[in-house]
């Protein structure tokens, strides 16, 4: 048995709710500040209203990444392979109170996690829903078996940066809109966060 079998194994699986449609997200301007806040279901009609969001990659010591097979009852992007975790601060919360809760809630996992940088996106998905966010982006490490939540994620998976970098120019379309656009910088401009330890 190679050790992808041996981690995949070892996962647990929980169906905690931890998303809903009302809870309040944090609503900025494109210089990040703080405008307003909005429930989450409305904040993604239409074109988007822009919030506040993070995204967060955690690798393990090999320098492979965790994706994540966003849940077929996601509005937005159902099925998409996607960065480990990503999701909003809620009202009165720090991002980084938020990006550890999230990574708790879906994943089960707790780690230190590295800011590197935040931009401005909006991604339309459908006629009806569209993100449109100013997203945090973070970079972590974690060799802990994830406990999946799946009500948030349908499947989990190492896989090493060429060979997300071979998957994502064969098939881009099987990936979210943010997560590429994230991938290609931190590959350009942070890689040390994925160097093998």
């Amino acid at each position: 048995m190679d050790n992808t079998e041996h981690e995949r194994q070892e996962w647990r699986d929980t169906n905690e709710v931890v998303s809903f449609d009302d809870e309040p997200l944090i609503l900025v301007d494109h210089d990040d500040r703080d405008i307003g806040f909005l429930d989450k279901a409305a904040a993604h009609v239409g074109k988007g209203t822009l919030h506040r969001a993070f995204s967060l990659f955690v690798f393990n010591a090999k320098g492979e990444l965790l994706l994540q097979q966003r849940a077929p009852g996601k509005r937005l992007w159902p099925g998409y392979w996607s960065n480990t975790c990503c999701s909003h601060p809620r009202r009165g919360e720090t991002v980084d109170s938020a990006i550890h809760r999230r990574l708790k809630e879906e994943l089960g996992l707790a780690c230190e996690l590295k800011y590197l940088f935040k931009f401005e996106y909006q991604a339309q998905f459908d006629a009806e829903g569209a993100e449109h966010e100013l997203c945090w982006v973070y970079a972590g490490r974690s060799d802990a078996a994830p406990t999946v939540n799946v009500n948030e994620i349908s499947g989990l998976r190492y896989i090493a940066p060429d060979a997300l970098d071979a998957e994502m120019a064969a098939k881009p379309e099987a990936f979210t809109p943010w997560f590429k656009i994230e991938w290609e910088r931190i590959r350009r401009e942070h890689p040390d966060v994925f160097a093998p330890l």
